[in-house]
C-alpha cells in the first residue's frame, strides 16, 4: 500500500497549485471573503454574531442621537430625555414646571400655572350620573372642552352623549350620538353620557407597553404626555371608546386657553399623543367639582368621595339602584349610573 510519502504529484500540477502559503491564503479568501486572513492556517475564526436583540440596540440608540440632534435648543433637549413622572423627583419636576411654564409664555404669550398636586390622602374619586334627569344638552360636552383645552379643529370630546330610545332602553348598537334637535330632551328618548369609567381594574394600563399610563391612589387614571410614544394600544384596550388620539396638532385658540393646569391633566398636548378624562384633576386636588358637574343644568351629575360615608355618592350607592357599562369585563369602573325618579 503506498502512503502519503510515496504519492508523487505531477511538476506541473504541483506548480499550478503553488507554495503552500500562497494555498493557505487563497483558502482564508474563499473561506471568508478576505475577512479570515488573520485566522490560524487551516482553522476557521468564529466570526461574532450579531443578535437582533444586539442589532435593535445599537439601531435603536443611532435613532435616538439623529433625533436628539435635531432637539435645537437645551429645552427641547432636556424635554426629549425627561423621564417617566412618576420616576421624577421633586427636584426634577419643580425644573420640568418650570421648562413648560417658561415654554407656554413663550409661545402663548399667556401666563400658565402648571401644577404637579398629587392626591390627597384618604380620597378615592368616584362619579354617579342621574339618567333620568339628563336633558342631552351637551353643555358638558362644552364645559370639558374649554376646561380641558380640548382640541376644536380637529374637534376632541371626552364626554359623548349618546341619545337612545326609550322604548329600547339602554341600547348601545341603536344608539344615536350625532343627534340635532332644535329642542332636547326629544320625545320618546333618554341620553346616557358617556366618558372615562376610571376603571379601578383599567384594561388600558395593563395594555401600554412604555408606562405611559397608571391609575393614580385617589383613583384617576392620568397620561404622561411626554412618554406616551403613540402606539394607541391603551386604545384598543378600552372598552369605553374613552381614550382620544392627536393624529394633528390640537388646535385651541389662543384667547380661549385655560391657564390653570396640571401635568397630568389639561396642559397643553402634543400631536401624536393619546388623551382623556381625568375628572379635571387640576380642579378636585383643589377641593373643586369637575367642570362638567358645575355647568350642568338639571343637576344631574353626582361627584365625590367613595371612602368618605357622609359623602352624596356614597349615599347614592347605599339607596339607590346603580348599574356600570359592561360590568361583564371585570374593569370595575369607578363612574355609576342611576335612575333617581
Amino acid at each position: 500500500m503506498k502512503t502519503k510519502k510515496d504519492i508523487k504529484v505531477p511538476q506541473d500540477e504541483a506548480a499550478s497549485t503553488g507554495s503552500e502559503e500562497t494555498n493557505q491564503k487563497l483558502l482564508r479568501g474563499v473561506q471568508g471573503g478576505g475577512f479570515l486572513e488573520k485566522s490560524p492556517p487551516g482553522r476557521r475564526r468564529q466570526e461574532k454574531k450579531l443578535s437582533r436583540r444586539d442589532f435593535l440596540k445599537t439601531a435603536g440608540g443611532a435613532a435616538g442621537m439623529v433625533l436628539l440632534a435635531q432637539c435645537g435648543s437645551k429645552e427641547a433637549r432636556e424635554e426629549f430625555l425627561q423621564r417617566n413622572f412618576r420616576s421624577l423627583s421633586k427636584e426634577e419636576i419643580e425644573q420640568v414646571i418650570k421648562r413648560l411654564e417658561a415654554e407656554y409664555l413663550k409661545k402663548y404669550g399667556k401666563k400658565f400655572t402648571v401644577s404637579a398636586k398629587g392626591p390627597i390622602d384618604g380620597t378615592l374619586f368616584a362619579y354617579a350620573l342621574d339618567i333620568s334627569r339628563c336633558i342631552g344638552c351637551r353643555r358638558c360636552v362644552y364645559g370639558c372642552v374649554e376646561e380641558n383645552n380640548l382640541s376644536r379643529d380637529p374637534q376632541t370630546h371626552w364626554i359623548q352623549v349618546l341619545e337612545m330610545e326609550d322604548e329600547k332602553g339602554i341600547d348601545f348598537v341603536h344608539s344615536n350620538l350625532y343627534y340635532e334637535h332644535d329642542e332636547v330632551p326629544h320625545e320618546g328618548h333618554f341620553y346616557l353620557p358617556v366618558a372615562c369609567q376610571q376603571c379601578k381594574n383599567p384594561p388600558c394600563v395593563k395594555s401600554c407597553p412604555v408606562g405611559a399610563t397608571w391609575m393614580e391612589p385617589d383613583g384617576i387614571v392620568v397620561v404622561d404626555y411626554n412618554w406616551c410614544i403613540g402606539c394607541r394600544c391603551c386604545m384598543a384596550a378600552c372598552p369605553y371608546g374613552a381614550r382620544h388620539f392627536n393624529w394633528g396638532k390640537p388646535n385651541v385658540p389662543i384667547e380661549k386657553m385655560n391657564t390653570n393646569t396640571h401635568f397630568l391633566g389639561n396642559r397643553p398636548r402634543y400631536k401624536g399623543v393619546v388623551e382623556k378624562c381625568t375628572f379635571c384633576i387640576q380642579r378636585v386636588r383643589e377641593g373643586l367639582y369637575p367642570k362638567c358637574v358645575e355647568v350642568c343644568p338639571t343637576g344631574s351629575r353626582k361627584f365625590g368621595n367613595l371612602l368618605d360615608p357622609d359623602s352624596e355618592i356614597s349615599y347614592i350607592l347605599k339607596n339607590k339602584r346603580v348599574l356600570i357599562l359592561k360590568e361583564d369585563l371585570n374593569t370595575q369602573p369607578k363612574f355609576f349610573y342611576f335612575f333617581g325618579n
